[in-house]
């Protein structure tokens, strides 16, 4: 019955609708730094199973075939998409790029509570005590905290995250040590906003330590990972689902018009 592809159609508007929002907000995006790209992915509903494959005929042979009728689609779950972004060199000392895994560690409040949050957003800027502090609404301090002294003349970030500085005209010396953390599916991270993700079940636990070990990637300074958003891509997608919401918009007339068609028979 034509009341079937109404649910169908209405199903899969839905769902693009919920496309249509991941994408818009990957193309707002295209220019946040550290951030990822968010991919949706669909799944179909319960069929109506009419005739179940494999029955046997009047042959008592199995008919190859059944007779299943779908009821739509929904949204399975959102995916976030890891892969490098671009390289933007700016060469201000506290911008830190992460070459390979890992990400950096801050502190902040979620729901009122003080906990630790994650990031591939490296544009740091000191606060008023001489912390690192994320360049972003709240400036969140990074974890361990890194303090820089007021008559600091030259800051380095070695690629083992070490960081030293020269006060005056002595020596470099060390002030503290940049540490990154990794987990086994960072795909399954909470996103709360301002480039910050949260631990979950599904992400693990992180595991801790010095850029260059266990597994974790290299510090690059003076330099950001940019969003990996493609535009030219996503300008794509936002067109198929325009497309694909107005073909189901169209089901739900066609199927409209039936159901008027059979209310409208007269017996005679």
């Amino acid at each position: 019955m034509a009341i079937t592809a109404l649910h169908a159609a209405a199903s899969g508007m839905r769902a693009l609708d919920e496309k249509l929002n991941a994408v818009a907000n990957n193309l707002a995006n295209v220019n946040t730094a550290g951030f990822k790209r968010t991919r949706v992915n669909f799944e179909d509903l319960l069929y109506q199973v009419k005739r179940e494959p494999g029955v046997p005929n009047l042959q008592e042979e199995p008919v190859p075939h059944g007779i299943l009728i779908g009821t739509g689609v929904k949204v399975s779950g959102t995916q976030l998409n890891f892969s490098p972004g671009a390289v933007d060199t700016t060469g201000k000392p506290l911008d830190l790029m992460i070459e390979g895994e890992g990400f950096f560690q801050v502190q902040t409040i979620h729901n009122g509570e003080v906990v630790t949050a994650y990031t591939r957003n490296g544009a740091f800027v000191k606060n008023s005590e001489g912390n690192l502090v994320l360049g972003n609404s709240r400036g969140e301090v990074l974890e361990p905290s890194v303090t820089l002294p007021d008559d600091a003349t030259d800051i380095t970030v070695g690629s083992d995250g070490e960081v030293q500085v020269r006060q005056g005209n002595g020596p470099l010396t060390a002030v503290g040590q940049v540490q990154l953390a990794r987990f086994v599916n960072p795909e399954g991270l909470k996103q709360i906003g301002r480039n910050l993700y949260l631990e979950t079940p599904a992400s693990g636990a992180p595991v801790t330590g010095a850029p260059q070990s266990d597994g974790m990637g290299a510090i690059t300074q003076g330099a950001l990972e940019m969003s990996n958003v493609d535009p030219v891509r996503e300008l794509i997608d936002l067109i198929t689902t325009q497309r694909a919401f107005e073909l189901n918009s169209q089901s739900i007339q066609s199927a409209d018009e039936t159901l008027r068609t059979v209310s409208n028979l007269r017996r005679f």
